[in-house]
């Protein structure tokens, strides 16, 4: 910094335009907060609350296998888009179902004789 108080070139200071790096500009979401191909995910919506369903049925085995992995575990709210109401109350009638043998506790695998 100069006497005079101006800056030199290339010493500006964050306020004034971008980082001292010359990356992009933390305000207006560059390459680095967007990912390369520009990737924002969408807020998903609880299918539960979109239908106004009141209470979910354990009985209802082939809509509880939606919500379940290939391994047999419960998906998480960020997967499945529930609000948190109804993911209490799915993986509730989850456990039911898999205690009343509706719904495997775990998936089918197959060990070799060895």
């Amino acid at each position: 910094m100069y006497e005079n108080g101006e800056t030199e070139p290339g010493e500006g200071s964050y306020q004034q335009g971008g980082s001292k790096e010359g990356g992009a500009d933390r305000g207006q979401g560059g390459a680095r907060a967007r990912g390369a191909r520009g990737f924002r995910p969408h807020r998903r919506v609880c299918t539960f609350c979109a239908d106004k369903v009141d209470t979910i049925d354990y009985k209802q085995v082939q809509v509880l296998e939606h919500y379940l992995t290939e391994r047999g575990k419960i998906r998480s709210r960020r997967k499945t888009g529930a609000c948190a109401r109804h993911q209490r109350r799915l993986a509730l009638a989850i456990k039911r179902a898999r205690h009343l043998a509706l719904l495997p506790f775990t998936a089918g695998i197959a060990r070799g004789t060895g």
